[in-house]
């Protein structure tokens, strides 16, 4: 008991001395952290009045001398009391940005223990933990560095701010100095810009978007590209107003349903201002919105200026026609380099400063659905897995949904045949029976594209449109076969960009738009290099630029805009079913570019295709683009199948086929030669998922084509189309369903009937002058009558002899490139059935 009372004390000694040395440390280090932030150079608190906005960034052309915008041109802010603010701003901004502003001390200790911790774990200075008072500080006082000291700092003079200043006049000085995007500083100053009203006379609903910009002023411009999650912070805003008590919830349902208007955005000294925008937006998500406005970069874009303002003007020129004869009251356009990927012209909409049509929007970077125009990526895909531009797709009545019967009606009665099937029809309300996909892609046929899509797959589709650079598709499930017809979302950035892997023989280069940053000092930030990866086979890309670039497959109207332009260059068009939408995109060698041209509320256009409202537009521009540029051929598609399918091969009305010598009349063989086979193709019409496995269709022929889900409606559609349309008008025609095959084999053309060839003159090895003719002679042995003797010397061709085959000259001096050791002579003999024979001997040659 004794020793068990001496270790307690002994353990309560060492207790002691452990506690002493810990409070000591924490005294100590205390201590320390005091004097070293008291030692800390703090800015004076009476320079909070002396803000000022620091040195602008400068946009350039990719030349460097044309200046688009300098974002400190026309720079604005009206400072004014907090009495001349609205309410609803001052309570919209605490409620989203420090809803404890009137009761903290100027910092969230809690929340500054919480940014530590993340920073500490994510090895960086990424969570602010920032109240109105820090910001002001922040903004007013301190460098935008990234670093504990400057931190630290920002923490002390929030709090000294806070015992120096009432909490109404440091919200006052935020709303006053905080940035709303660009050049505009302080809400007085959003507030006319956005709405044209004081700052004191917004609605609710504008307050709340007031309010909820501060935190990323460009990425949430109301004149940006993300307008969408603008509009969700502002129901945020709301939604935490509403939590707080400050608004009812018929104040919050009012507001959440107003519809707020943004007045045009007035930029005065800027160039090319979608694309100015657009550069802004990338930089601001890179550097921060703060150095973009006031870091003094040096920004040289992408931007080909002379290529610019041909775009706008020709936009210009056009866009009082497309308005009165087709109700389209926006265009917009984009050129693309795709050797590099570089964006040279961008006009996101006819006018950007007209406010009746939202000319501010971007329509270039918009979603909207890209009708035909999405038909090349699902072609593409089709090559890949084996099909040719000589495939067979019947272009005849189809109804592709499970749910409905062959003839588009709904299997359960009470279904509603709008909802539940699908049977597409093409603008012309007609059907052109079996095309080829050459004659399908070119004319921008509908159901052959839909059948393509099904057997191309439409994850192996999309993926194809990712490969390209297609960003958008993420939600498969919801587009079904339509969105080969374009029912899926799409930017005619990407778009255009895409196309460009075609226009490059299947290399992508990802579209860029700047390509060098410098910081004030002449540090280069950035400078871009170009990134090319093959994500398309090239005989695959070649095969679609074939296609695209084909004035005699394409309809006249747009085989016109082909030959307009005065050089190879490809081209689709596209319109969405509610004619809401049309696009023209194609591309030479060396360019690529896309236009549009619609509605930005959606409002359906005259119901007139593409060809007619925007593929003139396109081919004015690309005719001027390309003028004064040396002129590039697209590189030579591969040479159709001559060894496969039918289907395969342009073949509509059979597909078990095969060959006979003509002269024998029997099966050909390995030694029949070509010009005496013929192949013959047993008529039996049927849709290709007859004739092959759609997903190996070089492979085995499939055993049982029923299988397929889709076959009974396809081929319902072919045999209707076949016996009412084809057959009453070509009566001669029959199908052979009972034929038998030959069984019987050439015998005619065999290796004992071919002519035996002897070179009497010259003698193997023999000296001939260079000077002097040479007649070859020989002795031929068969039993068909020679008909024409080739001659070739060292393996080249030099001439044939019809007259008389058993004789043939030349002189060896005429004969370029002879060997003075040794050449090689042959001859080619065929006789009246093309069965051939030959023969050869070494000679030398003298002068």
């Amino acid at each position: 008991m004794t020793g068990k009372r001496r270790r307690n004390k002994k353990l309560l000694r060492h207790l002691k001395i452990y506690s002493f040395l810990g409070f000591s440390g924490i005294f100590v280090l205390v201590g320390l952290g005091a004097l070293w932030v008291g030692n800390l150079k703090m800015p004076d608190l009476d320079s909070l009045e002396a803000r000022h906005i620091s040195r602008s960034t400068k946009i350039y052309d990719r030349t460097g001398t044309v200046l688009l915008y300098d974002t400190g041109i026309n720079s604005k802010r009206t400072d004014i009391p907090l009495s001349e603010i609205s309410p609803l701003i001052s309570q919209a901004t605490i409620a989203i940005e420090d809803n404890n502003f009137y009761t903290n001390i100027g910092i969230e200790p809690l929340s500054i223990i919480r940014a530590v911790f993340f920073d500490i774990a994510s090895g960086g200075f990424s969570q602010g933990a920032s109240t109105i008072t820090q910001q002001v500080v922040k903004n007013s006082l301190l460098t935008k560095d990234k670093t504990l000291t400057r931190k630290i700092k920002e923490w002390v003079l929030a709090i000294k701010l806070t015992k120096s200043m009432s909490k109404d006049k440091i919200l006052e000085a935020y709303l006053n100095e905080t940035s709303y995007g660009g050049t505009i500083y302080g809400v007085e100053e959003a507030s006319q810009t956005f709405f044209g009203r004081s700052a004191k006379e917004v609605t609710l609903a504008q307050a709340a978007y007031l309010a909820a910009i501060p935190q990323a002023p460009t990425y949430y411009s109301p004149y940006g590209t993300h307008r969408e999650d603008l509009d969700g912070r502002q129901k945020l805003v709301l939604q935490r107003m509403k939590s707080l008590g400050l608004i009812s919830d018929v104040q919050y349902d009012s507001a959440a349903d107003e519809h707020v208007q943004f007045l045009a955005k007035n930029l005065s000294g800027i160039r090319a201002p979608h694309f100015v925008m657009f550069v802004r937006d990338y930089l601001a998500q890179k550097y921060g919105e703060q150095v973009v406005l006031s870091g003094g970069l040096r920004v040289i874009t992408s931007l080909d200026f002379d290529l610019q303002e041909k775009a706008e003007e020709i936009i210009s020129k056009f866009a009082p026609t497309l308005q009165s004869n087709f109700n389209a009251s926006n265009t917009a356009m984009v050129a693309i380099d795709p050797k590099t990927g570089d964006i040279l012209a961008m006009v996101g909409s006819k006018d950007y400063f007209d406010s009746s049509i939202d000319g501010n929007y971007n329509i270039a970077i918009a979603k909207r659905q890209p009708g035909s125009t999405f038909k090349p990526f699902v072609y593409a895909t089709l090559f890949k897995k084996g099909y040719t531009p000589e495939t067979i797709l019947f272009d005849t009545p189809t109804e592709f949904s499970l749910q409905c019967d062959k003839e588009g009606k709904p299997k359960n009665p009470s279904d509603d045949p709008e909802k539940v099937c699908y049977f597409p029809l093409d603008y012309d309300k007609k059907f052109q029976g079996p095309l080829t996909i050459r004659q399908a892609l070119a004319r921008s046929r509908n159901i052959p594209a839909v059948k393509a899509l099904y057997m191309a797959g439409l994850n192996g589709s999309i993926q194809t449109a990712e490969d390209l650079g297609i960003t958008s598709l993420t939600t498969p499930s919801r587009y079904g076969l339509s969105l080969v017809l374009g029912g899926g979302e799409v930017s005619l950035l990407e778009m255009t960009s895409a196309y460009g892997v075609f226009a490059n023989d299947g290399v992508r280069n990802p579209y860029r738009s700047v390509l060098k940053v410098e910081n004030a000092e002449g540090i280069v930030l950035e400078e871009s290099s170009i990134h090319p990866y093959r994500v398309l086979a090239p005989e695959i890309a070649r095969q679609i630029s074939d296609i695209l670039s084909d004035p005699k497959a394409q309809l006249p109207g747009y085989r016109s805009i082909i030959e307009t332009v005065g050089r190879p260059v490809a081209m689709k068009t596209g319109t969405t079913d509610d004619f809401r939408d049309v696009w023209a995109i194609g591309y030479t060698p060396g360019l690529a570019v896309g236009a549009w041209a619609g509605n930005n509320d959606n409002e359906p256009l005259q119901h007139d295709i593409a060809g007619l409202v925007i593929a003139p537009v396109w081919g004015a521009f690309m005719s001027q683009a390309v003028k004064d540029t040396p002129v590039e051929s697209f590189r030579a598609s591969p040479p159709p199948l001559t060894d496969n399918k039918p289907v395969l091969r342009g073949i509509w009305y059979g597909g078990i086929s095969y060959k006979k010598d003509k002269i024998s009349g029997k099966l050909a063989t390995e030694y029949t030669p070509p010009e005496t086979q013929e192949e013959i193709v047993l008529n039996d019409v049927h849709d290709i998922l007859h004739w092959l496995n759609k997903d190996e269709p070089r492979g085995p022929t499939t055993t049982d084509p029923k299988q397929d889900p889709q076959y009974e409606s396809w081929e319902y559609g072919v045999r209707k189309w076949f016996s009412e349309t084809w057959q009453p008008s070509h009566p001669e025609f029959k199908e052979n369903n009972n034929i038998v095959l030959p069984t019987e084999f050439d015998d005619i053309h065999t290796p004992e009937k071919s002519p035996q060839i002897s070179i009497i003159f010259p003698e193997a090895n023999a000296v001939l002058s260079t000077q002097r003719v040479t007649t070859v002679q020989l002795k031929i042995v068969g039993p068909y009558t020679p008909q024409k003797t080739e001659l070739y010397i060292n393996g080249k061709y030099i001439l044939t002899s019809e007259k008389d085959p058993l004789n043939i000259s030349f002189i060896p001096g005429d004969v370029a490139e002879l060997s003075s050791d040794s050449n090689t002579l042959s001859v080619v003999v065929y006789d009246s059935v093309w069965n051939k024979g030959q023969a050869s001997i070494n000679f030398k040659v003298s002068p």
